[in-house]
């Protein structure tokens, strides 16, 4: 339907001091603290995963040397959605000198609208990051405790049931330094960044920024900060669903991925039927994982 003049009287009205509603601020590109962005041409990407060599046996005196087999373990696919919003003005609107105010007015809340619908894309990938309907290349979801290995074995990168706190975040960083590659070779993981949602953002000041350790009356120091433990601090997303839940970004490479096929486009033109203009809004992208292991992530307790 065209923004016509019926719903707009109060601005064709002498006497009208101000137009609010459409000012307030918005939050910033708060994607970019998870995924690595990259292009694509396509409509869709896959990225494979890949299997080295298992640990080498000792080859006994005489013996023939043993060979491994290289193999791929599974494959990622991201799938592009196409974003789009638009609006139109009709002629009279136009006529009555509507146009150039609406149009300033109205793009700008248009170019809000597309921008917000980006963060609810790249923070559903985290909130639904849990649930079994959601799955990625190896059949699990985002955070599991049983991330199939081609040598049989399984990684986790997540805790059950616990809350934001000194104890969990130190967990969190030794289970992470425990993972392994598909055929069982220790990596050299390491957390980089905690996400948070803002219920939990004062919680993550005092521990990652304290020079003491927390809520405790001990002398002790703070053995994350002093160590580096988390050393991109932490950020909070506002689109996060779930109070309680807490992520981590890792050191691992391939891990969130945002894929942009068709950047932000705006476009307008006149309906010649009509004599309405119109607008449009439009671009194209993907979010999603292909190495589970760039994050790791708690539920929460509560």
């Amino acid at each position: 339907m065209a923004i016509s003049r019926a719903q707009l009287l109060k601005e064709l009205l002498p006497g009208l001091n101000a137009l609010f509603g459409l000012e307030y601020k918005s939050y910033g590109e708060e994607h970019k603290e998870i995924y690595d962005t990259e292009t694509s041409e396509r409509s869709f990407e896959e990225e494979t995963k890949l299997s080295g060599f298992s640990a080498a046996p000792v080859k006994p005196e005489g013996n023939a040397i043993a060979y491994d087999n290289a193999q791929e373990a599974w494959t990622a696919r991201y799938n592009h959605e196409t974003i789009a919003l638009g609006f139109s003005i009709t002629e009279e609107a136009v006529e009555d000198n509507l146009y150039d105010s609406l149009s300033k007015r109205y793009t700008k809340a248009l170019a809000r609208a597309m921008a917000y619908t980006k963060q609810v894309k790249a923070a559903s990938v985290l909130n639904n990051g849990f649930s079994s309907s959601y799955t990625g290349g190896d059949g699990q979801p985002l955070f599991s405790a049983s991330h199939p290995l081609v040598s049989g074995g399984t990684n986790s990168n997540r805790l059950t049931a616990s809350d934001l706190n000194e104890t969990s975040l130190e967990a969190a960083v030794i289970q992470i330094a425990g993972w392994t590659d598909e055929r069982g070779l220790l990596i050299a993981a390491k957390p980089n960044k905690l996400i948070v949602p803002p219920a939990l953002m004062f919680t993550a000041k005092r521990l990652l920024d304290t020079e003491l350790r927390v809520a405790t009356a001990d002398n002790d120091i703070n053995a994350l900060k002093a160590m580096g433990s988390i050393p991109g601090g932490y950020t909070v997303n506002h689109f996060l669903t779930d109070t309680n839940a807490w992520f981590l970004t890792t050191d691992v490479p391939n891990g969130m991925k945002h894929f942009v096929r068709t950047p932000l486009q705006n476009s307008m033109d006149g309906d010649f039927d009509t004599g309405n203009v119109r607008y449009k809004s439009r671009e194209r992208y993907s979010f999603g994982w292909s190495d589970p292991l760039g994050m790791f992530a708690s539920p929460g307790a509560s």
